[in-house]
C-alpha cells in the first residue's frame, strides 16, 4: 500500500465564522489554530497548507477564568536600551481587541514558513460586523 499525501493544488478552502462571544480565550484559540492547519480534515498533511479561512467575529467579548485580565501581560521591545513595555491584557482588550485571539493563535502555530502563511488565513474582528459575506462563511460551533 503507498502512503497517501495531500497536495497544495487538491486542497479544498472554506471560510468559517467563529463567535468568540463567551468563549474562553486558550480554548477557543486552540480550536481556530487546528482549523487553520486543516487537522479537521481526513487529507491532513503536515507539510501543506490544508487548513479553511476563519473570522472570528466580537473577539471584544471573550471571557478568561481567574485574575488573568490583570496579571496576563504582553511585552514588546522598541529594540532601545529600556524599552521594554508591558501591557495586561484587560489593556489589551480596551486598546486593541483582535491581539489577544491573534496572539495566542499565533503561538499555537509552527514557527516556519508554514506558519506564517497559515497565519494570514485568520480574519479576527472587535464586533459582529466583517467584510467577508461575499465568501458566504459558514458558522461554526465551538
Amino acid at each position: 500500500m503507498k502512503t497517501y499525501i495531500t497536495k497544495p493544488a487538491e486542497v479544498e478552502r472554506q471560510w468559517v465564522v467563529v463567535d468568540a462571544q463567551g468563549q474562553t480565550l486558550g480554548r477557543l484559540a486552540t480550536r481556530v489554530a487546528s482549523i487553520l492547519r486543516g487537522k479537521h480534515k481526513p487529507g491532513f498533511s503536515p507539510s501543506v497548507d490544508c487548513g479553511d479561512y476563519v473570522i472570528v467575529i466580537n473577539a471584544e467579548k471573550i471571557h478568561v477564568t481567574g485574575r488573568r485580565m490583570d496579571q496576563k501581560m504582553y511585552y514588546r521591545h522598541s529594540g532601545y536600551p529600556g524599552g521594554l513595555t508591558e501591557i495586561s491584557l484587560r489593556e489589551q482588550l480596551e486598546k486593541f481587541p483582535t491581539r489577544p485571539i491573534e496572539a495566542a493563535v499565533r503561538g499555537m502555530l509552527p514557527k516556519n514558513k508554514l506558519g506564517r502563511k497559515v497565519f494570514k488565513k485568520l480574519k479576527v474582528y472587535a464586533g459582529e460586523e466583517h467584510p467577508h459575506q461575499a465568501q458566504q462563511p459558514v458558522p461554526l460551533e465551538l
